[in-house]
């Protein structure tokens, strides 16, 4: 089969076309001939070797794919050759054939194609896990997400939002703000112009959960824009792993910091998480209430041009690679 690996750390242009054996799922396992692959920041940082896939792991990158079951392994019920589904992966998804656990594949439904699926699943647990479980959001709180026009982003706005939460996100740019306000945000803060802890606290009165990809350098801010009785929940810390705590603050407010990662639990934990999407989630999905926000497509070979455009932070919601049975032509963005 054709795959993507990572040759070296590096940029962009370690990415490199290889040729491999196609993997035989194990006892529990289903094999899937993948059609198209989200692409996530993870699969960046693991590029540049600050990220690399726990022990067992394939070393291919790629965390989420769309395609269809292939084989079945041994012990495997729920799930048969010929469905539709997009699985959680700890890594392989950049490539024609993944396998992934029969607890981390979900069926699509009919609404949802192929591109649409690729870019679902790790989005969707990523926030259902930090926002919903570690954050506790609940109706008529508000959230504070960093990263409006990311596909964490819009899938949080939009989950938040159904489940009855007023949101507020930041990002670069008026014209990413008002992408965020089409997709329900109730209000865009241009964090090159506005500071977002004044904002929020002015406007209402605090956040009851921040959802912070930032790190360090948001670390203060976050805790002053955190209402009494705030969650703050780390997910990812692109600008730096180190920040200044006023823990006064966290104490007279009774505020909680926290954080996660998802690649790296285990199977039972993530099998889990999934049934709870499978539960929470998956209704709104095939109703249409809620629906995966797709920038871009890409070939499979052009996968290092997709992680410039992704590290260039222009794209809003998320960049697909097109594997194979999809129509595999240059970059064409897509919107909602």
């Amino acid at each position: 089969m054709r795959a993507i690996e990572i040759a070296g750390e590096g940029g962009p242009e370690v990415l490199r076309l290889v040729e491999r054996p196609v993997p035989e799922p194990g006892p529990g396992e289903v094999r899937i001939r993948v059609a198209a692959a989200g692409i996530n920041g993870a699969d960046l940082a693991q590029r540049r070797g600050v990220y690399p896939p726990p022990e067992g792991a394939s070393d291919l990158p790629g965390l989420e794919v769309a395609g269809t079951i292939d084989k079945l392994g041994d012990g495997v019920a729920g799930l048969a050759k010929g469905n539709r589904v997009c699985a959680l992966l700890t890594g392989g998804g950049y490539a024609q054939y993944c396998v992934a656990p029969a607890g981390q594949v979900l069926v699509l439904p009919e609404n949802v194609d192929m591109v649409g699926g690729a870019g679902l699943i790790e989005t969707i647990a990523t926030v259902w896990t930090n926002v919903f479980e570690a954050g506790r959001l609940q109706a008529g709180e508000t959230l504070l997400v960093h990263g409006g026009t990311s596909g964490i982003g819009t899938t949080a706005i939009q989950l938040a939002r159904l489940f009855g939460a007023r949101v507020f996100v930041t990002c670069g740019s008026d014209d990413k703000a008002e992408r965020c306000h089409q997709l329900g945000a109730d209000r865009a803060i241009n964090y090159r112009t506005e500071n977002f802890a004044e904002v929020i606290r002015s406007e209402a009165g605090g956040a009851d959960v921040v959802l912070d990809i930032v790190g360090g350098p948001y670390l203060g801010d976050n805790v002053r824009a955190l209402a009494p009785g705030g969650r703050l929940v780390f997910i990812a810390f692109s600008g730096g792993r180190m920040g200044e705590l006023d823990i006064a603050r966290v104490m007279m407010n009774g505020l909680t910091v926290t954080g996660s990662t998802l690649r790296g639990r285990p199977a039972a934990e993530k099998a889990r998480l999934i049934g709870a999407v499978r539960k929470e989630v998956w209704p709104l999905l095939a109703s249409g209430a809620f629906q995966p926000v797709i920038d871009s497509r890409y070939r499979l070979e052009d996968a290092a041009e997709a992680h410039r455009y992704m590290e260039a932070s222009r794209h809003v919601g998320k960049i697909v690679l097109t594997i194979q049975g999809l129509d595999s032509g240059t970059r064409s963005t897509k919107g909602r």
